[in-house]
């Protein structure tokens, strides 16, 4: 997957097209091919001080020049206010690749050619640059300048501040103020030569079209130089660890054995867009908390969110199941079953190590999906006497009562949430007190989630012959199964959004995406021709090659393009935006009634060029609902990931071998 100069030397193409890296902490780093940063996510280190959250930039770029023939060479770009770029390195990249999971650079200087790749250690708030010198007829000199800065990674560092910077052994310490984590930068090779010196107003614009600050001011303590020798790499290193960092070449080699052991678990016949995205699985997967307390969690997307308890639950088959990662999977299970609380998982937990949120309706429900999933692979007893009264609680605090409304209504067994300024479904736009898809009542997929929640408890309870439990899940689930049909819209062929809106007697006949759930999921109370017809009506309406639209564009709510403010972008999220997640359930849903695995298999496959473009090698959060459906939102999303490479594994599963 390698772009060439008609991409990298082009500043409008170059610094569109983005990269990532993470550390298995919730930390990473990101930029763009150009080398300029255009958002203020993008940076060298951003570490997690508090895993997977407390994310801080500390270093936001390295810029790299070179002394070859007599001639120096900057290799790095930087935009400023007012639409300078300055320098323009970007026209000496060759190529750009993201090899391995590692972003590798091939920038020509004359006849010189050199390689760099940038990467994390495993497990560490340690970054490294890797660079190399792959041919030269003479000498040539390599000088790494580092730009560095100490603030929340949502937040952007305006004016000089008063950092302590401390030089010794070829390398240096920088602390920004008192109390503030220390980090170190060195090279493998090489020397250190102190500089202080501010720049100002580094433009990003990304942040600008956000219709957020833009600017930014850093700090460059000095620079590093060193030789170099044809196969001889040198690695600059920044760490906010205390421990040394290890040896460079040592990490690169065990990312690669992590990347082959990533493909192994995939059948033969995987392309290689789906070996790709086994490895994109790998950067969402992450600790929560101290390593000694061994809990695992999921990023939901970056490069701006946390862990979200629907986000990991949804992601989580195509993550660590469906690659045979067990442990993992088992793991991230029982770490969200101990945040349940009054019969509930958390939605969010939020950046500042605050308590977890809980308003959500779903999130809970998709545990069980999760677990069934798991389940069908894997026989694990002890996990599911572990979890089992978990799953108790969960179906009698819902049969009962708990938050934000949610309860089943005893005269028909479905499941209703919601009171009015909450947003609990994954259609949970909100800006300020605006809710923008409050979907009060019963919603479709949360009734599609209910069912499947009640069927694998009831199936859950037989296998632990515990008979009284088994029977009342086997009540609900006969009374909200013969109840489901009330979702049915004859007039249009397809399910009502939600029922009973706000508690009356109202149907929302909005044509969404969230009714394809309803025959995708395992247990489905629908008749056949009634499950065909919703795959129909998603079809006609919603699906694009990048995923199924939010609303249908007959709907005068519709809007085709997530761009504006704040305010416009939330607006527009749940209103017609494309969500490339849901392309796994509509192919699945597809094949269940139509039949055909290797049909259903080409709704995902245009996603395959998009692993090209925005992030390379991961799959983004959303698109525009209007063609060209430009790639919006997070640039890695891990329910998108996750969903399309489940979804290809179990439909090559169903495939008739010759």
């Amino acid at each position: 997957m390698t772009l060439g100069r008609y991409i990298c030397g082009n500043w409008q193409r170059a610094s569109s097209h983005e990269w990532l890296v993470t550390n298995g902490l919730g930390g990473f780093a990101s930029g763009t091919v150009a080398g300029a940063n255009t958002r203020r996510y993008h940076g060298f280190l951003l570490a997690s001080l508090k895993p997977p959250v407390e994310r801080t930039l500390l270093v936001a770029k390295v810029d790299l020049s070179v002394e070859y023939l007599g001639k120096h060479t900057e290799l790095s770009a930087n935009e400023f206010e007012g639409g300078t770029v300055d320098p323009l390195g970007l026209v000496h990249v060759e190529s750009f690749a993201v090899r391995e999971g590692i972003p590798t650079w091939r920038f020509a200087v004359a006849d010189a050619l050199l390689e760099q790749q940038i990467f994390m250690a495993p497990g560490a708030n340690t970054s490294y640059l890797s660079l190399q010198l792959l041919r030269a007829s003479a000498p040539l000199r390599a000088a790494f300048r580092p730009f560095v800065t100490y603030r929340d990674y949502h937040g952007q560092g305006r004016g000089a501040r008063p950092f302590q910077l401390q030089a010794a052994g070829g390398g240096c310490t920088v602390q920004a103020h008192d109390g503030a984590r220390p980090y170190r930068l060195s090279i493998s090779e090489g020397e250190f030569t102190a500089a202080s010196t501010w720049y100002w107003n580094f433009f990003h614009r990304a942040e600008a079209e956000r219709g957020l600050d833009a600017l930014e001011d850093l700090w460059m303590p000095g620079t590093f130089s060193t030789p170099l020798a044809p196969g001889q790499p040198v690695f600059l290193v920044a760490t906010a660890e205390q421990a040394p960092p290890a040896a460079g070449a040592e990490v690169l080699d065990s990312l690669r054995l992590r990347s082959q052991r990533l493909i192994a678990a995939l059948p033969k016949t995987a392309p290689r867009w789906i070996q790709t995205l086994a490895r994109a699985s790998d950067q969402f997967i992450v600790q929560r908390g101290d390593k000694s307390a061994g809990t695992v969690s999921i990023i939901a997307g970056y490069p701006w969110f946390a862990d979200w308890g629907r986000d990991a639950m949804i992601a989580l088959p195509g993550l660590a199941t469906a690659l045979g990662r067990y442990d993992i999977a088992a793991g991230i299970l029982k770490t969200y079953a101990g945040f349940v609380d009054r019969g509930m998982l958390p939605n969010r937990f939020p950046d500042g190590g605050e308590p977890p949120e809980y308003n959500t309706a779903d999130a809970t429900l998709w545990l069980f999906h999760a677990l069934r999933d798991y389940l069908e692979v894997k026989r694990d007893p002890a996990l599911v006497n572990d979890l089992f009264p978990t799953l108790l609680q969960i179906v009698h605090a819902h049969a009962d009562g708990t938050r934000f409304g949610i309860q089943v209504d005893p005269s028909d067994g479905l499941l209703r949430a919601g009171e009015p300024g909450s947003q609990l479904t994954w259609m949970d736009a909100k800006c300020g007190d605006q809710v923008f898809t409050p979907r009060i009542g019963k919603a479709v997929e949360i009734n599609a989630l209910w069912l499947n929640a009640l069927d694998l408890t009831m199936r859950l309870a037989g296998y632990l012959r515990n008979s009284v439990e088994q029977n009342f899940c086997q009540s609900l689930l006969t009374q909200a199964s013969a109840s489901f049909g009330r979702f049915w819209n004859a007039e249009s062929a397809c399910l009502f959004d939600v029922i009973d809106v706000n508690g009356g007697t109202g149907h929302d006949a909005s044509l969404r995406p969230n009714q394809i759930l309803a025959v995708s999921l395992p247990y489905c109370a629908l008749p056949s021709q009634q499950m065909r017809a919703v795959v129909d009506a998603c079809a006609r309406e919603l699906l694009t090659s990048h995923g199924l639209r939010s609303l249908s564009p007959a709907d005068p709510a519709y809007i085709g393009r997530y761009a504006g403010g704040p305010w416009q972008r939330d607006a527009a999220y749940h209103q017609g935006t494309v969500w490339s997640w849901l392309l796994g359930p509509f192919a699945r849903a597809h094949f269940r009634v139509y039949g055909d695995a290797r049909l259903a298999q080409t709704f995902i496959a245009p996603i395959a060029q998009h692993l090209k473009s925005a992030c390379i090698g991961s799959v983004s959060e959303i698109f525009d609902g209007d063609a060209p459906h430009n790639a919006r939102g997070c640039f890695a999303q891990a329910w998108s990931v996750a969903e399309i490479l489940r979804t290809w594994a179990y439909l090559e599963r169903k495939i008739p071998t010759p």
